[in-house]
C-alpha cells in the first residue's frame, strides 16, 4: 500500500510541473533539474547508497592505507612518513604498485551491504522525525539523529571488514590475503576481534555522522535551497561535510586504529599483555604511548580521504536516487498512458 500510495504521489507532483498555459515543462531545459522527489522507495535509498558507498571507498582506498599506516604509534622506521605523498610514493616503490590496494576486496565487500541501510535507515528516520519535529521542514535534530541511528546499522556490518581491512595494510602485514587473515584471527583470537572495536567504532562515528549530516544538511540549506537536484551543491556540501566531521573525530579514530590492529610494538612498550580491549584502555594507552599528540596522527591524510570521499558519496547517492526515481515515474506515466 505504501508503495503504491508513493507513486500515486509522484505521479501528481509530475503532473504540477506545468508552466502557467498549461505546457508541461522540459525537466532538462536551462539547465535546471527536477526537484528530488520527497516519496522514494526504500530499494531506491538501498541501491544508490550502496554504489555510493563503494565508490566512496574505493576511489580514496590508497589514501586509507597509508592513513592506518600514519596512525602507527611505534611505526617501523621504514614506515615512518612526512605526507602523505612521500608515502605512496614509498610504499610504491619500495613494496609494489598494487601494495596500497592491500585490502580493497574486503572493503568492497563491506561497504555495498553496510551503505545500503545506511542511506536507507538514514532518509527513512530522517523523514519520519522531520514530521514530527519541523512539521515536514528540515530539522538539524532529525538529521543528527537519523545519522546516529543509521551508523549503528553500518558499523554492524562493516566492523568485521574494518578490522580485516587495517591489519591487511599494516607495513609487513603477516597475512597472505583476505581468507588467510581472517582464519588466522578467528583462530588465534575468537569471533570477538571482529567486534572488538564495535563500540569504539560507535563512539567516533556517532558524532562523526550526526556532524556530517548536520553539516551537509546546513550547507545544502544555503547552496540549494530549494533541493534540486545540482550536483555542484552535493559535491562541495559533501566534502565540508567529510573534512569538519573527519577532524573533529581523529582522536577517536586512533583509538579504533589501535583496537583492530592491536599494534604489537606499542603494546609492549607500555607493558600491555594478552590483547587491547575498551575504548578507555585505548585511550589510555594512546596517551602513555605517544601523549596528547598521538591523537591527532594521520590528521592530514584522514581529512585528505574523507573530503573526496565524501563528495564522492554524496553526489553519486543523489544522483543514483534521482535517476531511478525519474527513471520509476516514466515508466509509470508511460505505462498509464497504454
Amino acid at each position: 500500500m505504501e508503495l503504491s500510495s508513493d507513486r500515486l504521489v509522484a505521479r501528481l507532483e509530475m503532473s504540477q510541473i506545468q508552466s502557467e498555459d498549461g505546457e508541461l515543462l522540459n525537466d532538462n531545459s536551462d539547465g535546471d533539474y527536477e526537484s528530488l522527489p520527497p516519496h522514494v522507495s526504500v530499494t531506491t535509498h538501498m541501491t544508490a547508497g550502496a554504489v555510493a558507498g563503494i565508490l566512496e571507498h574505493t576511489v580514496m582506498y590508497p589514501v586509507d592505507s597509508v592513513k592506518t599506516r600514519m596512525q602507527s604509534l611505534q611505526p617501523d622506521p621504514n614506515a615512518q612518513y612526512k605526507s602523505v605523498y612521500e608515502a605512496l610514493k614509498r610504499i610504491i616503490k619500495t613494496e609494489g604498485i598494487f601494495r596500497p590496494l592491500r585490502g580493497l576486496n574486503i572493503t568492497m565487500m563491506g561497504a555495498g551491504p553496510a551503505h545500503a541501510l545506511y542511506f536507507a535507515c538514514y532518509e527513512r528516520v530522517k523523514h519520519s522525525l522531520s514530521h514530527i519535529i519541523q512539521s515536514g521542514g528540515n530539522s538539524h535534530i532529525a538529521n543528527g539523529v537519523a545519522g546516529s541511528v543509521a551508523t549503528v546499522l553500518h558499523d554492524a556490518v562493516m566492523n568485521p571488514a574494518e578490522v580485516v581491512k587495517q591489519r591487511m595494510q599494516m607495513y609487513n602485514s603477516p597475512y597472505r590475503g583476505l581468507w588467510d587473515c581472517v582464519r588466522t584471527v578467528t583462530h588465534t583470537e575468537g569471533v570477538g576481534a571482529f567486534y572488538r572495536s564495535y563500540s569504539t567504532q560507535l563512539t567516533m562515528n556517532i558524532p562523526f555522522q550526526a556532524v556530517h549530516f548536520i553539516t551537509y544538511e546546513l550547507m545544502q540549506e544555503q547552496l540549494n535551497p530549494h533541493r534540486h537536484y545540482n550536483p555542484g551543491s552535493h559535491i562541495v556540501s559533501g566534502a565540508a561535510a567529510g573534512a569538519v566531521s573527519a577532524a573533529v573525530t581523529t582522536p577517536l579514530d586512533v583509538c579504533k586504529t589501535l583496537l583492530n590492529t592491536q599494534e604489537n610494538v606499542a603494546l609492549t612498550s607500555v607493558n600491555v599483555s594478552g590483547h587491547l580491549s575498551g575504548m578507555a584502555n585505548a585511550f589510555r594507552t594512546v596517551y602513555r604511548v605517544g601523549g596528547l599528540a598521538a591523537f591527532f596522527k594521520g590528521i592530514q591524510a584522514r581529512v585528505i580521504y574523507q573530503m573526496p570521499s565524501t563528495a564522492i558519496a554524496w553526489s553519486v547517492y543523489e544522483f543514483f536516487k534521482y535517476f531511478l526515481t525519474k527513471q520509476k515515474l516514466e515508466q509509470e506515466v508511460a505505462s498509464g498512458q497504454l
